[in-house]
């Protein structure tokens, strides 16, 4: 079964029934089925559960403010924007005993020290999703601009994630703002266009479960979901020359009018069983420090979705850009698409 079958069919099957209704807009495949369920069970609500692929495709959706969704789950560079924008409702943590189940860096992280608009629900990392047999394999982001992959190489679907390769292929950072260096890392995603099958999210799975494809960009989560998949037949790369360290967090929509409702599942998702439930589920990386005691060891040991402290140092965690510095990203981007 398809991952987004999975979850569309779990979707469709909370949203009958009579009751008041809470309507969550996730990213696929970021739930254990049966976690919503229980939810309504013992909440007396019922859930209408819908998924998107990406920050812009759930953006897009929610930018009229009147998009009929409650909860959404953005990522770390998108809170400030959205707070900006008046898109996010202030959180009651009187509501939420569970806070503190979070692992300590994500009680403050640098998006929203406070906690005061979101609550961190899954973390990761992008890297590199890759044929074991590949030789030599992968280990910068350099690599994927090998004539030896043409046709069968995926980057992300996502201007932040193809940049920021770009960026750190050219020894830059993943949030550079200069013009120069903007162009520049546009330069080389034009160059690697050639050699590429597609640009894909989620999707890539199973592409590369089946051989379609050699190598892809691919975040973590990704990639641990394909190669539980595909035993011994796939690997995971984290480049040298650095890499993006991304958190999904759980917010509510200032138009929703069930702010309390939305307080009790984002409450239900913090308990540390029901988190380690989705982790077994989906293969994710939770933010959720409690939930790894009620984890296996293979699991909490997985260096693919739990890299040690000396790997992730290497990682750097996306950031808002200033209005200036989007417009140029979004050019650049409208370009490497449409070329």
């Amino acid at each position: 079964m398809k991952r987004r079958q999975f979850l569309l069919g779990a979707a469709a099957a909370t949203s009958c029934g009579r009751g008041p209704r809470l309507n969550v807009y996730n990213w696929s495949d970021y739930i254990a089925p049966e976690n919503v369920p229980q939810f309504e069970r013992e909440s007396g609500l019922r859930i209408h559960y819908g998924t998107y692929e990406s920050n812009q495709e759930m953006l897009a959706q929610v930018m009229s403010g009147n998009s009929g969704w409650d909860v959404v789950f953005p990522s770390g560079d998108f809170i400030a924007p959205m707070r900006s924008l008046g898109l996010l409702a202030p959180l009651d943590h009187g509501l939420l005993p569970n806070i503190n189940a979070l692992l300590p860096e994500f009680q403050r992280p640098p998006w929203d020290p406070e906690l005061r608009w979101s609550i961190p629900y899954m973390q990761g990392v992008t890297g590199i999703l890759y044929q074991a047999r590949l030789q030599p394999p992968p280990a910068s982001w350099g690599d994927l601009w090998n004539p030896r992959l043409r046709g069968h190489l995926t980057m992300l679907d996502d201007q932040p994630e193809v940049l920021g390769a770009c960026l750190k292929k050219l020894g830059h950072s993943i949030n550079s703002s200069d013009p120069a260096e903007l162009r520049a890392a546009s330069q080389e995603a034009l160059a690697q266009k050639s050699l590429l099958r597609a640009y894909l999210n989620a999707e890539v799975r199973d592409q590369a479960v089946a051989g379609d494809v050699l190598a892809a960009q691919a975040w973590a989560v990704t990639a641990a979901q394909a190669m539980a998949a595909a035993p011994g037949k796939l690997a995971f790369a984290f480049p040298g020359d650095g890499f993006p360290r991304f958190a999904d967090n759980i917010a509510i929509l200032r138009e929703s009018r069930r702010a309390e409702a939305a307080h009790r599942w984002i409450d239900y998702l913090l308990r540390p069983e029901i988190a380690a439930r989705t982790v077994l589920a989906t293969h994710t990386a939770s933010a959720n420090g409690e939930a790894l005691r009620h984890l296996p060891a293979a699991v909490r040991q997985d260096p693919v979705l739990y890299p040690p402290a000396e790997v992730l140092a290497r990682g750097e965690w996306f950031e808002a850009q200033s209005a200036a510095s989007q417009k140029i990203r979004d050019r650049l981007w409208t370009e490497i698409k449409n070329s």
